[in-house]
């Protein structure tokens, strides 16, 4: 498989304990940020009628690829969330293991009010996202300095509850759990992960 990490097949492990511990159940689900798919795949294999949505036109290409491979059915579509919303209360279940640390600042509250706005009553919203020591370390006032995200922009803990409770009930917030190579998961905990509800 590829070397980076987010690129091998395995679903994230919060993502898994989630569904197999019964938090969320099967639905109409979208996985924003999907990279090869590995997430929609597994979502996909346990009953959820999955889309993905990447901005990377070789990421979408390895995530039908693998989902060729894996039988499973999930539609993939290779642009920017932004311009592929999804309508108001269709969703059950929306996905982020790498998109909401890439967005620029200015583009925060839009995204929140999107995913708000596309979860139906009683839906879940499913967050991983980079804790401050795996990430770039600029400010938001850097990333315009410099032009750049330099990788991703790093959250504490107070700021992604804060920032998040605007929106949506937030039901967990933690550290992602190591996942050993071999397990059948993917963690670290250089990351967040957080579920959050419908309001």
């Amino acid at each position: 498989m590829r070397p980076c990490p987010f690129f091998g097949a395995d679903a994230d492990e919060n993502l898994i304990e989630w569904v197999e511990g019964g938090r969320i159940h099967a639905g109409r689900a979208l996985d924003v940020g999907c990279g090869n798919g590995r997430n929609s795949i597994y979502l996909a294999s346990k009953g959820f009628h999955t889309h993905g949505v990447d901005l990377s036109v070789q990421a979408i290409a390895w995530a039908r690829e693998m989902s060729a491979q894996k039988s499973q059915q999930v539609q993939f579509v290779c642009g920017s969330i932004f311009e592929n919303v999804p309508a108001s209360k269709s969703l059950d279940f929306v996905y982020d293991s790498g998109c909401f640390h890439h967005l620029p600042p200015h583009q925060r509250r839009q995204y929140a009010a999107l995913v708000a706005n596309a979860l139906k009553p009683g839906g879940h919203f499913g967050l991983v996202c980079f804790a401050p020591e795996g990430a770039s370390g600029y400010t938001d006032e850097e990333v315009y300095e410099r032009g750049s995200l330099g990788g991703g922009l790093g959250y504490a803990e107070s700021a992604l509850r804060e920032f998040w409770s605007k929106y949506l009930h937030v039901q967990e917030l933690h550290r992602m759990k190591d996942a050993p190579a071999g397990s059948g998961k993917f963690g670290t905990s250089v990351m967040w992960v957080m579920l959050a509800s419908a309001v």
